[in-house]
């Protein structure tokens, strides 16, 4: 939706408050200037290296992801004017490979009467809205207004582009769907081919529900049906995607998975997001219960987490993708519990790694799985491999070169485990480190961040663990660790944690651990990040 507010009425007040500061300090100063990323590499001690940030200013949800003449378009929640929320419009950068960003103007300022908040960008191949020229396929935003002076009303509305994403034309008949009520927002869009028209999925936030409207030409909309309350609906439902996924890779097989976003939520502590996986007939969305859920309920019931980190939200996937097999996505890596004050200067406010999405069904159960996009691998430099063997209820630490440990990738093995927690502590340095672990007692996967540098408040002293069965008695990781970032993937991605950090200068040291016993290490790499490969830009 929009940025680290703490409820749904904080949220329409803080709107209004905030555009009547708008007016004053724009008049005062003028709008910050956005700095372009070009070829230089940010590198303040805090900055991420290989995460999307952009150059200064605020940062929250990725908006209106969409592949088009070979460029990924990414949009997102940005305020030109600071390093809090507030201000809402639309950032822009782009990228070839997923990797690299370039960083352009502003796409959607906000406008006088009210901010832009979330939503999406289609491909209007058909020229469905009027909106093309001969030889020009439009670009077509849905995003919501979110209008102060009318008690925080929100809608839904449109603006348009012909020239690749870089300039954008406001509808001159918006809003294109308003139900004259606030929270309702974050519209998804997209085609549905078997019924001839668009789809979009906005959430009545208060109400925790996804209601589906259907349009012949994304101008003229009608209400096709609502899903919720389920799952987890504690607090504000937001940012919904709603898309289909062959089940263990069979085409042949097809689930539909919603996704939506919940505020002050009980899927992780803070804000986090969850999924239902089910049927769509282009008008109605029905989740299906796995083997468990239909034991102790229905599927209304279950709570499924996408990322039991703290910091993964708002997650967002690529339109119009050149592999139509492929399903990839990206989210906002932070929480609205403490976003505002994470200790981050010019800029506040980063992205996960692109994640490429599949659907396995085990067992009887779902499993949505993530793992890093396989362009990330041009980021390996120099490895480093560990000899195999094993672990006896001590500490080991990795010797890389000075400095590399904030910038890694490690691929490990572990099995055999007769310790009761083992595993591999990050960002190592005086007092202070990162621990990512296995608790046998528990059955969990952990992060505990609680000594891992500062910490903005007392809540994100916190572990973060995901339940997990070892298959076989082994432990597969993939641990992606950036300056002020840990990305866990294990058992190739059936489980993920997600976790910002912010240790202290030099804290850049591995170590491997094993407590009330001993582990066999089967396999461990380490890739140091290339600098020439994380420092390429996009020249265009």
């Amino acid at each position: 939706m929009s940025g680290a507010l703490r409820s749904t009425t904080a949220l329409a007040a803080a709107i209004a408050l905030g555009m009547l500061a708008a007016a004053a300090a724009a008049a005062a100063a003028g709008p910050a200037p956005v700095q372009a990323r070009g070829g230089r590499v940010h590198d303040e001690p805090l900055r991420p290296q290989f995460h999307f940030t952009p150059a200064r200013n605020w940062m929250n949800d990725p908006n209106g992801l969409v592949h088009v003449d070979g460029e990924y378009h990414l949009f997102y929640q940005y305020n030109p004017q600071g390093e809090t929320w507030g201000h809402m419009s639309w950032g822009h950068a782009v990228s070839r490979d997923l990797v690299h960003w370039r960083e352009l103007p502003v796409a959607i300022p906000e406008d006088p009467q009210y901010m832009i908040f979330s939503g999406s960008i289609v491909v209007d191949e058909g020229n469905t809205s009027g909106f093309g020229a001969p030889g020009s396929t439009p670009l077509v935003a849905i995003f919501t207004g979110a209008e102060p002076r009318t008690g925080g009303r929100q809608n839904q509305q449109l603006a348009f582009s012909t020239d690749r994403g870089r300039t954008w034309t406001k509808y001159a008949g918006n809003p294109v769907l308003d139900l004259g009520i606030g929270n309702f927002r974050d519209p998804k869009v997209f085609w549905y081919g078997p019924g001839k028209r668009w789809v979009m999925a906005a959430v009545l936030a208060a109400r925790h529900q996804v209601a589906l409207f259907g349009s012949p030409d994304l101008k003229h909309w009608t209400h096709l049906s609502d899903f919720g309350p389920a799952g987890a609906a504690d607090g504000a439902w937001e940012c919904p995607d709603l898309f289909p996924l062959p089940v263990n890779g069979d085409p042949a097989t097809v689930r539909w998975v919603l996704k939506v976003d919940v505020f002050e939520s009980s899927v992780v502590p803070g804000s986090g997001a969850q999924f239902f996986v089910g049927r769509f007939d282009g008008t109605t969305f029905a989740a299906e219960p796995s083997a468990g859920e239909a034991a102790a309920g229905s599927a209304a019931t279950a709570v499924n987490p996408i990322d039991y980190g703290r910091d993964f939200y708002a997650a967002a996937s690529w339109a119009h993708l050149p592999d139509a097999q492929r399903h990839v996505w990206i989210a906002w890596m932070s929480n609205h519990e403490y976003a505002r004050l994470t200790p981050t200067s010019p800029w506040r406010g980063a992205m996960t790694l692109p994640r490429d999405v599949s659907l396995r069904s085990e067992d009887g159960g779902w499993r949505l799985v993530q793992s890093p996009v396989r362009e990330l691998a041009s980021l390996r430099g120099r490895r480093v491999r560990i000899p195999a063997g094993r672990l006896d209820g001590a500490v080991r630490r990795l010797a890389l070169r000075r400095g590399a440990g904030n910038t890694v990738e490690l691929q490990a093995q572990f099995s055999a485990a007769e310790a009761g927690d083992f595993g591999i502590r990050v960002h190592v340095g005086a007092g202070q480190s990162t621990q990512i672990g296995y608790d046998r007692a528990r059955g969990e996967l952990y992060v505990d961040r609680s000594r891992s540098g500062s910490l903005p408040t007392a809540e994100f002293a916190a572990r973060s663990a995901a339940p997990l069965v070892l298959h076989g008695g082994r432990l597969k990781l993939d641990i992606w660790v950036d300056r002020s970032s840990v990305e866990v993937f294990a058992d190739d991605g059936e489980r993920v944690l997600t976790e910002q950090v912010f240790p202290a200068p030099g804290s850049d040291g591995i170590e491997l651990f094993a407590r009330d016993g001993s582990v066999r290490i089967e396999s461990l790499d380490v890739w140091e990040i290339d600098e020439n490969a994380r420092r390429a830009a996009d020249a265009r």
